[in-house]
């Protein structure tokens, strides 16, 4: 980048911050034009200043590229009712996701939001019948469920989601909801389920349990079908 040698230095934590903050994409074009753009303003200041050299870490990078552009999910902090953590796959990488239940006096209605499509909304409704039909076996009181409307909410409502692998953890965030126990926030899941509770495996198992410990989760829940999968994984 015409930066003599020695006199200017990344560090670790700063290409970290780079990756997590101002890049997301499957590849590492976008990558390289940060660095670069971060290496020409260096080079900059040490051809306006002789003796200038930089150490440059995390903190440094908003004076050089401005705000960041990408809000990662980051693990919830405390054990929540009526809400739990599941893991999702994109083109750009694996994720986490948080889906919240909240119950209310009304008609018995069921509500979905966050950009939710086809697959996702049926497999609420697969949680809340799951739910229903075992209803004294998880320990939910009937008053819980008669005349009462449900809302389910995935947040991050700007980003479109679908897919088979949510079942579970609407099943969970719905049952601490009717039961009022908390989920614990460290642990991810992931699986589809049935009508009749049974989880069903699904894809994408090595790019979501990256995705969970980049967002500080190290307890992950999946379908006993994908355990050929954890082959793929490092140790």
């Amino acid at each position: 980048a015409g930066i003599p040698e020695g006199r200017a230095r990344v560090q670790r934590d700063a290409l970290k911050a780079v990756i997590s903050g101002y890049t997301r994409e499957a590849g590492v074009r976008q990558l390289e034009r940060q660095i670069e753009k971060v290496m020409r303003k260096i080079a900059r200041k040490i051809a306006e200043d002789d003796d200038a050299k930089f150490s440059l870490d995390a903190d440094a990078l908003r004076d050089l590229l401005g705000r960041p552009k990408v809000y990662p999910e980051n693990a919830a902090r405390h054990d929540r009712v009526g809400t739990s953590t599941g893991m999702y796959y994109t083109p750009a990488g694996g994720d986490i996701m948080f889906v919240e239940v909240s119950i209310m006096d009304g008609k018995g209605e069921l509500v979905l939001t966050g950009q939710l499509g086809d697959v996702m909304k049926e497999s609420a409704r697969a949680a809340l019948s799951y739910a229903k039909a075992n209803a004294e076996i998880l320990g939910v009181s009937p008053s819980r469920v008669a005349n009462k409307d449900i809302h389910i909410h995935v947040p991050a409502g700007a980003i479109p989601k679908d897919g088979p692998s949510a079942g579970v953890t609407m099943a969970t965030a719905l049952v601490s909801a009717l039961t009022g126990l908390p989920v614990r926030h460290d642990i991810a899941m992931t699986g589809e389920i049935t009508l009749s509770g049974k989880v069903l495996p699904i894809g994408g198992v090595k790019e979501k349990i990256l995705g969970a410990c980049r967002a500080g989760i190290t307890n992950v829940i999946l379908p006993s079908a994908n355990l050929a999968d954890l082959e793929d994984l490092s140790d």
